[in-house]
């Protein structure tokens, strides 16, 4: 018995620490029992009737909270209009997918969690599950993704059903591993753009002056499906002041809003939205944004990463997500504001 006892002790040992081998713990996945609330927040807590920033219109918004541990880390956002409301997928920066309703009363409904069911690497390390951007097709379904540390996109089938084709393009390899396709949009014409977060236009790849060169960011556009093959195009974004992309998104014109981020020490996010003209958007060139609005302290601020516009009665609603790193200091805000110009 003492002998079976000292088996079992061993087996029981070996299996608590077999993890911590690996150099890093499972990552978490998110469980079966969905459950999430929101609380309301004001654009302005000292001024209820600050509803104004920049050419946006606050319209409201929440703060997404669960008990579920895996929660939060949120990098990407699709917002689908419906009969009354909108259906929202996050997506998190470790493969966790949260989906829900929500309507007037600012509360969600048909709440679903799940994980992608399949991604770079075996799926034990967030380094595996990176997805950073995603792109939906509104006709089909079909869902892109876009991974940091391998630099690569994939699809999945409407639902994130399965896997159905994967990617690396060349032209993204040596893209930093925590500063690739951070952001990236499915054009109305059905072209994608990729941005990435920290990867600067190198000399023999522009011909452009240095001072020009400094402070872009490497994106490409791809003329349809990116895991299909093809060389993509090459361009520079230029974000609007010293900060990092960190989502896109495609007006019905073509037109881009792109979300930067910026952070100022000693704990101060700080994040602005800019557009840029369809017609901008070409091979060679340099883009610059016009500014949009800049969402700063003391409005509500915090680790924007996530974009998508939708249209309501006639008008072009911009919802904006935050990671929250899964850190205290943070929350998971979802802000809904009326584009005014």
């Amino acid at each position: 018995m003492r002998r079976l006892i000292t088996v079992l002790f061993v087996a029981v040992s070996v299996c608590a620490i077999v993890p911590t081998w690996s150099g890093e713990a499972r990552l978490d996945l998110l469980g079966k029992r969905a459950q999430m609330s929101a609380t309301r927040v004001m654009l302005d807590r000292s001024n209820p009737r600050h509803i104004r920033v920049g050419g946006l219109t606050y319209i409201g918004g929440v703060a997404l909270d669960s008990r579920d541990r895996a929660f939060g880390g949120f990098s990407s956002l699709d917002v689908t209009r419906l009969r009354a409301g909108d259906r929202f997928t996050l997506l998190s920066d470790g493969g966790n997918i949260v989906q829900f309703d929500m309507g007037e009363d600012w509360q969600p409904h048909r709440i679903a969690f799940a994980n992608l069911p399949a991604g770079p690497g075996i799926g034990w390390e967030k380094r595996d599950r990176d997805s950073e951007s995603m792109a939906i097709d509104p006709a089909t379904g079909q869902i892109w993704v876009g991974f940091e540390d391998s630099n690569s996109v994939w699809r999945y089938a409407p639902g994130f059903a399965r896997y159905e084709a994967r990617a690396s393009p060349d032209a993204m390899r040596k893209w930093p591993g925590n500063g690739g396709p951070e952001s990236m949009a499915r054009l109305p014409d059905g072209r994608f753009v990729v941005i990435s977060e920290e990867a600067h236009v190198r000399r023999p790849d522009w011909t452009g002056p240095e001072d020009e060169r400094l402070h872009t960011r490497q994106s490409l556009i791809f003329s349809g499906d990116p895991t299909q093959g093809g060389s993509p195009r090459r361009f520079a974004y230029e974000p609007y002041g010293r900060y990092d992309p960190s989502d896109v998104t495609a007006l019905p014109n073509g037109d881009l809003l792109v979300l930067d981020r910026g952070f100022r020490l000693p704990f101060r996010w700080s994040n602005r939205i800019s557009r840029v003209r369809a017609g901008d958007v070409a091979v060679g060139r340099i883009v610059r944004g016009q500014l949009i609005a800049t969402i700063d302290a003391p409005l509500i601020h915090d680790n924007f990463e996530g974009i998508d516009t939708t249209v309501e009665n006639g008008a072009t609603i911009v919802w904006i997500v935050s990671d929250d790193n899964q850190m205290f200091l943070q929350r998971t805000l979802l802000l809904k504001f009326r584009l005014d110009r």
